[in-house]
């Protein structure tokens, strides 16, 4: 579904990304994981096209979409929320929910109905400024936007970050609804490893810019934990 090969990207002059390398398959979810600042968040940003890649291919659905800009990306069907979410805080819920869609000119069709299942809390909160919910509130609302402009690539970056453990178990119920639905495959980047474990088919371990282990989720073992993961 996804094909990220060889990718590499550069910072202010630093390398970044030096040969990042996985798959993500069709209608499953992948977790990306590593310890801080090894490049996570930067092999998003390349993904998405936010970060410039200097080599390497991105294949989507069997598309090349290196050279693309982020809102072409976006119209392929990559939706993304980036860690701090980047919900809009002086519009209401229900605005934040329609701009994603409005951007791609995509009729929602009743997907609405759809987040408020996933995500019950946001329809009481429609009329509220985005800025007065709670960290966990925004992190649902900037889900349930990203699944408004009905992607084929779902990007979530930490969403369990600075989250309450209520609301982490809730969006764990709803990646796995999302991915029984068998519509989308879900790129994870996570830190919080029982999550990893409970959602994930498969995963990749960066390690200094680099993929430095990837397998099936049940590879993801106590010895490869304390190799690549333990602080």
């Amino acid at each position: 579904m996804l094909h990220v090969t060889n990718i590499e990207a550069s910072i202010g002059g630093s390398r970044i990304l030096r040969g990042v390398d996985f798959v993500v398959p069709s209608k499953k979810v992948f977790c990306l994981m590593g310890r801080n600042g090894v490049g996570k968040t930067s092999t998003l940003k390349s993904i998405v096209g936010l970060l410039k890649t200097g080599a390497g291919e991105i294949i989507l659905d069997g598309e090349n979409i290196t050279k693309l800009s982020p809102e072409a990306r976006a119209r392929k069907g990559i939706g993304y929320v980036p860690q701090g979410r980047d919900i809009f805080p002086f519009l209401t819920v229900e605005e934040n929910l329609h701009i994603g869609a409005i951007a791609q000119k995509k009729k929602l069709n009743g997907n609405l109905d759809r987040v408020f299942q996933l995500f019950p809390i946001i329809k009481e909160f429609l009329p509220r400024k985005g800025g007065m919910l709670s960290g966990g509130q925004q992190q649902q609302l900037a889900i349930g936007r990203a699944l408004l402009t009905d992607p084929k690539l779902l990007i979530l970056d930490e969403p369990t970050e600075g989250i309450q453990p209520n609301i982490i178990d809730q969006i764990g119920e709803a990646i796995k609804l999302l991915r029984s639905e068998g519509k989308m495959s879900i790129l994870l980047v996570e830190q919080y490893l029982d999550f990893c474990k409970e959602l994930a088919d498969d995963f990749a371990i960066l390690n200094r810019g680099a993929v430095v282990c990837s397998g099936p989720v049940e590879a993801l073992t106590d010895e490869v934990v304390k190799e690549h993961l333990t602080v």
